[in-house]
């Protein structure tokens, strides 16, 4: 997918970049470099992406032990501090509260997380402030389209790493193209910042299955909370999708399979985005779980290790399910990496400085826990750098009720599969 073929319908894209239009009244504020580091944290800890901050409160629990010491900033040893704040996953309150950071707290630099409704308004927010700012957990195209970034010129303050809607395209179609189908898929994209894009003629789906052989139903956008998808499943039986694909948040694609289920709509592969990532989605859907298959981003089987920590990704999970009694889950890798780039970034700043941190982390060239990260070179434009993803499928799990098993790495080779995708 090239970089040009993106231009053009940005204006298209996410409704959630709009919140922060609000800002731009409020004053640009630099502050003095103080005694402390102080690092804002901004992710949904409650409402319907609050499974995207389930992690957070273990990993800056794990930061609070590595920084105990404090870390050396252009030769000076300063303390440092987190502040987390809960967009509550609502783009206007992720807004809010990365104004409180920089304004109030007076924030070194942010960091921040869990799809666009919360990343696009903190990253607005950093950039009219001229704050440093390093997101993740988002498709590249709604973080940089949604916030109407001009390819030409990129981000000044603002920069992200994860991977892109050309990556979760090719994922999902190797493992459709492994099974056997009559590759008529039904989409299901709702209208907010992922499904705008996912769904978009020119940056999502629409395209490359065509090109591929695919069939595309697409009855059009719906609202998040939706409690009625009898729409959506006629149209899917109407045309005998044996395909399923789309990104919904975990309640949605739960009202979805309970209904398609209760209407007769059986297809034989089901892959979705957001809703499928995490084990207390899938717990919850019980036996409609079995065989669903989702993005992976990060996982135990991934090759490779914290800069901070020595922790390989395996151990990091062990850790998360030693000090949780809980499943393991894929944000884990990359809000702990978030806190590996501010390491390295305020190790390497001349001083606490906006404009000093603001250049560590533009210079960033790191190997983390979820893969190499590097701005400038590793991604379409300068303040994105791209991450491996990899395709996996829930299956009846030993320890766990469920556990997700990696099915196809065509797309990054270098991460192990534990098995091979099978139709539900």
């Amino acid at each position: 997918m090239s970089t040009n073929s993106f231009d053009g319908d940005r204006r298209n894209l996410l409704k959630a970049g709009s919140a922060a239009l609000a800002l731009a009244a409020l004053p640009k504020f630099a502050h003095a470099q103080g005694s402390t580091i102080k690092l804002g944290y901004v992710s949904p800890q409650t409402g319907p992406l609050a499974p995207f901050g389930e992690a957070d409160k273990f990993v800056i629990d794990q930061m609070q032990t590595v920084f105990k010491n404090g870390i050396a900033v252009g030769g000076k040893k300063m303390p440092v501090e987190i502040l987390l704040k809960d967009s509550q996953s609502n783009p206007n309150r992720a807004g809010e509260v990365a104004n409180d950071l920089i304004l109030k707290d007076k924030v070194q630099l942010v960091l921040t997380a869990g799809t666009p409704e919360t990343s696009n308004p903190v990253s607005d927010a950093c950039e009219l402030n001229e704050v440093p700012c390093v997101s993740s957990v988002v498709p590249w195209q709604p973080w940089f389209f949604g916030r109407k970034g001009d390819p030409a010129k990129g981000f000044d303050w603002t920069y992200h790493f994860f991977w892109g809607l050309e990556d979760v395209i090719a994922n999902f179609t190797n493992g459709w193209k492994s099974v056997q189908t009559n590759k008529v898929v039904g989409g299901l994209f709702p209208n907010d910042g992922d499904g705008n894009a996912w769904g978009d003629p020119k940056l999502g789906f629409p395209g490359p299955l065509a090109k591929m052989g695919f069939t595309l139903i697409d009855p059009g956008r719906y609202q998040n909370l939706t409690q009625d998808f009898s729409a959506q499943i006629a149209a899917f039986k109407k045309g005998n999708a044996e395909i399923v694909t789309g990104v919904m948040i975990p309640p949605d694609a739960k009202t979805f399979l309970t209904q398609a289920k209760q209407q007769g709509f059986s297809p034989k592969v089901v892959t979705l985005g957001k809703a499928l990532l995490f084990p207390g989605a899938i717990d919850a859907l019980g036996d409609l779980g079995d065989g669903l298959t989702t993005e992976v981003w990060w996982s135990p089987s991934h090759p490779f290790k914290s800069s901070l920590t020595g922790q390989s990704a395996k151990a990091l999970a062990a850790s998360y399910e030693a000090a949780t009694d809980k499943q393991w889950t894929q944000p884990i890798g990359f809000a702990h990496a978030l806190f590996e780039i501010a390491a390295d970034s305020l190790k390497r700043a001349k001083n606490a400085s906006n404009t000093s941190v603001r250049d560590a982390v533009a210079a960033t060239n790191l190997a983390t826990v979820v893969g190499p990260v590097k701005w400038g070179g590793q991604g379409p434009f300068k303040n994105v750098s791209k991450t491996p993803l990899v395709l996996g499928q829930w299956v009846k799990g030993k320890k766990y009720r469920h556990e997700l098993v990696i099915v196809n790495d065509q797309a990054a080779p270098n991460i192990p599969t534990g098995g091979k995708m099978k139709l539900i």
